[in-house]
C-alpha cells in the first residue's frame, strides 16, 4: 500500500448552514475529482476510526473535550463561536478526523502504507488545547503527533502547515514542546491574526503579504522551512493541508496554484526520505473553492506518488 486515503461518510454530514464555506461538498468534490482523474485506482480506501479520549488528552485539556461532547445539539446547530457550529452529526465527524490522522500515523509506522492523506472535516488547526475556534474542534495533526511519540516511540516529529491562515491551535498545543517542530506559511495580516510575535524555538513561522504568489512561497519554504526540517531530521512529518492559499480561493489574499502544491509537497517528501523512511500523514484544513481545491488535493497527492 503506497498511499492510503482514510475518510469516513459521518464527515461530510457535519453541516454548519447553507451559506457557511465550510461545506461537506468539499469533500464530494475531492472525492468526484479523484474518481474523474483515474487517480482514485492508486489508493487504498480506509475508513476512520474513532479517537480515543487518551488520544485526544494528549493534545487537548480534559475539561475541554468534556465540554464537547456536552456541547452536541440532537437537533438544529450549537455555536461554539461565531464561525464554528456543531449539528447533530459533528461531534461523531470531528471524532473521526482525529481518528484518521491516529490511523495514519499507525499505518505508515507499522509500513503499511508509505504515504497517507486524510479527506475528513471538521478541519482541525485552529483548535487550541482548550479553545474550538475556525471551524475545527479537535486538532487533528496534533492528537496525531502525540500518538506517534506516545504510542510509536518517536523522539522528533514535524508538522508542516501551508494553509493561507496560520495554524494558532496547533502553534499553541505544541510550543515548546522541542519532539515537535512546526512550520507554518501563512497570510499576514489575516485571521486569526497570529504567528507574527515571538515564538518557541521549536516553531517556525513564516508569514506572507497579500498577494504573495508561487516565487515568494517557494523561496520561503525554501529559506525557512527547510534547513530547519533538514537540521531536525524528522522521524514522521505530518501536514496540515490547506488549500485555501490558491488564487482562485477568495477565503485568502494568497496567489499559489496548483503546481506549487505539488511542488511542496516534492520538497517534503524528499526530506522525509532522507529522515523519515518517506513517511508523511497529511490532513485536509481549509480550501473552498471547489475545482482549485479538488485539482490542489490531485497534485498534492500525485506527488506523493511520484507524479
Amino acid at each position: 500500500m503506497a498511499l492510503a486515503y482514510i475518510s469516513h461518510h459521518e464527515c461530510q454530514l457535519h453541516a454548519m448552514g447553507s451559506h457557511h464555506p465550510e461545506q461537506p461538498s468539499r469533500l464530494s468534490a475531492i472525492n468526484d475529482r479523484l474518481i474523474g482523474s483515474g487517480l482514485d485506482m492508486a489508493l487504498h480506501r480506509c475508513n476512520a476510526p474513532l479517537v480515543e479520549r487518551e488520544q485526544l488528552r494528549a493534545a487537548h485539556d480534559g475539561d475541554y473535550i468534556d465540554a464537547i461532547h456536552a456541547a452536541a445539539p440532537t437537533d438544529g446547530l450549537h455555536w461554539l463561536d461565531g464561525d464554528t457550529a456543531m449539528n447533530s452529526h459533528t461531534l461523531q465527524a470531528a471524532l473521526r478526523a482525529a481518528g484518521a490522522v491516529v490511523m495514519g500515523v499507525d499505518l505508515v509506522m507499522e509500513n503499511k502504507a508509505k504515504n497517507v492523506f486524510c479527506g475528513v472535516r471538521p478541519p482541525g488547526h485552529h483548535a487550541e488545547r482548550h479553545r474550538a475556534m475556525g471551524f475545527c474542534l479537535f486538532n487533528n495533526v496534533a492528537v496525531g503527533a502525540y500518538h506517534a511519540i506516545n504510542h510509536h516511540g518517536l523522539e522528533r516529529v514535524a508538522i508542516v502547515d501551508f494553509d493561507v491562515h496560520h495554524g494558532n491551535g496547533t502553534e499553541d498545543i505544541v510550543s515548546g514542546d522541542e519532539r515537535i517542530l512546526f512550520c507554518s506559511t501563512f497570510q499576514h495580516p489575516f485571521y486569526p491574526y497570529s504567528g507574527s510575535g515571538n515564538a518557541a524555538v521549536n516553531v517556525v513561522n513564516t508569514p506572507l503579504s497579500a498577494g504573495t504568489g508561487s516565487s515568494a512561497f517557494r523561496e520561503a519554504v525554501d529559506q525557512f522551512w527547510m534547513p530547519r526540517l533538514e537540521n531536525f531530521s524528522p522521524q514522521l512529518i505530518l501536514v496540515s493541508a490547506g488549500f485555501d492559499a490558491h488564487q482562485a480561493d477568495d477565503m485568502g489574499g494568497l496567489n499559489l496554484v496548483d503546481a506549487d502544491y505539488a511542488w511542496v509537497t516534492r520538497r517534503l517528501c524528499a526530506q522525509a526520505q532522507r529522515s523519515a523512511g518517506g513517511r508523511i500523514v497529511s490532513s485536509l484544513e481549509g480550501g473552498y473553492e471547489l475545482h482549485a481545491l479538488a485539482r490542489s488535493v490531485e497534485a498534492h497527492l500525485k506527488a506523493f506518488l511520484g507524479d
